[in-house]
């Protein structure tokens, strides 16, 4: 119970990251966060009984510095969503793609990058897209934060979709 996920906010509503409900009942304990929704599930020790939470916000807002994402492999077919960029396939293994092939100039960044299956992968080789006759889905670009913090939403989060969702 005490491994459950709980959504950390800002002061001012800003998704900061993921944490343990562990952490996030010290954090209600010591009074430095305030619980915005809760669980049907409570947390009891001899001498006092907390509902377990969902989502936390800071009572003082914290200026964070900004934050890249990673450009790793894993985040590359996260991005795509585990999804062949020329042919759409999901049920083949995939690989990570030049557009623009390392030996004419490629650069290994977030819009040169694409998730391709094997086969699309071999079949495009060394050349252009045009030479390989090949079309992108949808063009690549470098994800913020909150895009990885969507990705950990499963079915039983359903409270923090308004803050992570929000226009």
């Amino acid at each position: 119970m005490l491994k459950r996920r709980v959504l950390l906010l800002n002061a001012n509503y800003e998704p900061l990251t993921i944490i343990s409900a562990r952490k996030a009942i010290l954090l209600l304990y010591m009074e430095k966060v305030e619980m915005i929704e809760r669980r049907e599930l409570w947390v009891r020790s001899i001498h006092m009984a907390l509902p377990l939470p969902s989502v936390i916000r800071l009572r003082e807002y914290i200026r964070l510095p900004y934050r890249r994402v990673e450009l790793t492999r894993r985040n590359i077919l996260k991005r795509d969503g585990y999804r062949c960029q020329y042919c759409g396939s999901k049920n083949r293994h995939m690989t990570i793609d030049h557009i623009i092939p390392r030996r004419r100039g490629g650069l290994d960044s977030w819009e040169n990058l694409v998730c391709a299956c094997i086969e699309c992968n071999h079949r495009k080789g060394d050349k252009s897209l045009e030479q390989a006759n090949l079309k992108l889905i949808s063009r690549p670009r470098r994800p913020n934060r909150l895009f990885f913090l969507r990705n950990f939403i499963g079915q039983d989060e359903e409270p923090w979709k308004p803050y992570l969702y929000a226009s």
